[in-house]
């Protein structure tokens, strides 16, 4: 029976999510279990979250590979503790295609992210620098999306974003309820297509797929 749910560490239901590979829970299991591990020393994610983590973080942040499916190779800048960088390379771990470079300037972080690679069998670079800095001495190849989760305003997550999204590569960023101001915000600076799909977790919240992202002139 193909795995529908996303079980705690006690066994219980969390979240029905759709159909995920028995490897993939696992690799998702060890990952989880090493977040909590880390989590004392690191603070990778906010305390009052770690109860709900499976829901909170891992089933939101299954979301950004769900969102752009056909996307193989992935930038996610301000990758932190790994949602969603780790979690995408995670799905995309069995695709002989599949990528994900993360960005975090914290070298601390960026040692859980390289551990949580290797221990989840993973394929991804981390790249401990600042997301301008990695960007501007690229030499990766092509780029399919670009992905960021609680990072900044989409009007910072474009500038950002730009030596990626310029060369034709899509973005799915993870937006509160106050998603629809941060996107007129950013319409006055940017043009952009929007695809908006709402949120396992939260039905206030949004996944935001752009594409063809542009800066207005000024």
């Amino acid at each position: 029976m193909g795995k529908q749910f996303v079980l705690n560490n006690s066994g219980q239901v969390v979240h029905k999510f759709g159909d995920v590979s028995r490897e993939t829970l696992d690799r998702l299991q060890v990952f989880v279990d090493l977040v909590l591990k880390w989590q004392p020393a690191q603070n990778l994610i906010a305390p009052s979250t770690i109860p709900d983590i499976w829901t909170r973080h891992v089933v939101d942040s299954l979301q950004t590979c769900w969102t752009l499916p056909e996307a193989k190779t992935w930038v996610d800048i301000g990758s932190g503790g790994g949602f969603p960088g780790v979690v995408t390379a995670i799905l995309l771990a069995d695709d002989p295609e599949g990528h994900v470079h993360m960005i975090e300037s914290n070298q601390r972080k960026a040692a859980f992210l390289r551990t949580a690679l290797r221990e989840t069998g993973s394929k991804g670079t981390v790249h401990a620098d600042r997301i301008e800095s990695v960007a501007k001495e690229w030499r990766h190849g092509p780029v399919d999306a670009v992905s960021a989760r609680a990072l900044a305003s989409l009007n910072h997550l474009f500038t950002l974003a730009k030596p990626f999204t310029a060369q034709g590569a899509k973005a799915v960023f993870h937006k509160g309820q106050d998603f629809q101001r941060e996107v007129n915000e950013a319409s006055d600076a940017w043009d952009f297509d929007l695809i908006e799909k709402e949120s396992l977790v939260d039905p206030m919240s949004r996944m935001l797929l752009f594409s063809n992202i542009s800066a207005r002139p000024e």
